[in-house]
């Protein structure tokens, strides 16, 4: 008897943990759809002929035969592939100038007791929310004497101003998040103040510096006013500019070839936040990395 109970009681368990899950995806499932749906339109209308783009009939759906016309006319008659050449290497290279200023400013800031150390952090912040149409005039006469005018590097040299604040911000929290007996353990050991942040703090970090390189390098990615202003050359552009005045002219828009651009894009851009999405929702956390 007490077996048959046992085995009884174990399979209402299981119904109950069914039912359960089931009512969890079914509440999900609305917004998972949300979620996706503009990425399925997104990805039919890259490959769709440009008269079922316009037809009447069943919108989600071919109504003709797929084609891979819109990728070729990126490929063929656009500057696409320069174009997420100059992205990739803008992003990367204001990533790379973000981090090396926000890591010891956020540690200055956060672990060394520095008097004003919080007014100044908020000031710093305070500065990410300034409009970019208000400093790009003062900016003009620095990039023209750097000799960086009408080239991507400009932008390598302009992105920070508005990364470094709101990262070196972001940062802060997290480190002063982090335990102290951390670094009194690595002098404890034998390390300096240098050898404490290489060895313990920066490896401990690692969630928040990831989440700080992601913010840096979407904010670098969409970024807009600068990128039209100082890297006008159609050799010089980057996607957020090239994209939109070359496939979209006055009234007529080239929907399928901005949809497999947009697709082409996102893919590597989703992989590379897919590899580091551990890191990401620890930063956000505000866990510490093991």
């Amino acid at each position: 008897m007490t077996g048959r109970r046992t085995s009884r009681a174990r399979g209402a368990a299981r119904e109950h943990a069914a039912l359960r899950y089931a009512a969890i995806y079914a509440g999900l499932a609305p917004f998972i759809l949300i979620a996706l749906f503009p990425v399925a339109w997104m990805t039919i209308t890259a490959f769709k002929h440009e008269r079922d783009l316009y037809s009447m009939q069943f919108p989600l759906w071919f109504n003709l035969p797929p084609t891979l016309k819109h990728f070729d006319l990126l490929f063929t008659q656009t500057w696409f592939g320069i174009w997420v050449l100059n992205t990739a290497l803008v992003s990367i290279g204001a990533v790379g100038i973000t981090l090396l200023v926000t890591i010891p400013a956020a540690y200055a800031l956060a672990r060394l007791n520095l008097p004003g150390a919080e007014s100044a952090g908020i000031a710093m912040f305070m500065t990410y929310l300034v409009p970019p149409i208000v400093l790009f005039l003062p900016l003009a006469p620095v990039v023209a004497k750097l000799g960086l005018s009408d080239s991507w590097w400009a932008l390598v040299v302009l992105y920070p101003t508005f990364t470094i604040p709101f990262c070196t911000w972001f940062l802060t929290g997290f480190l002063r998040a982090l335990p102290g007996e951390l670094e009194e353990a690595a002098w404890l050991d034998g390390c300096g103040r240098v050898g404490g942040i290489a060895r313990i703090v920066l490896p401990a970090s690692l969630p928040g510096i990831a989440t700080t390189a992601a913010f840096a390098f979407s904010l670098s990615m969409q970024e807009y006013l600068y990128a039209v202003i100082f890297a006008s050359p159609v050799d010089q552009k980057v996607i957020s500019v090239g994209l939109p005045t070359m496939l979209i002219r006055g009234d007529v828009f080239f929907w399928g070839a901005l949809m497999a651009a947009a697709l082409l894009v996102a893919i590597p851009t989703a992989v590379a936040f897919h590899l580091v999405l551990d890191r990401l929702l620890l930063g956000l956390t505000g866990a510490v990395a093991r």
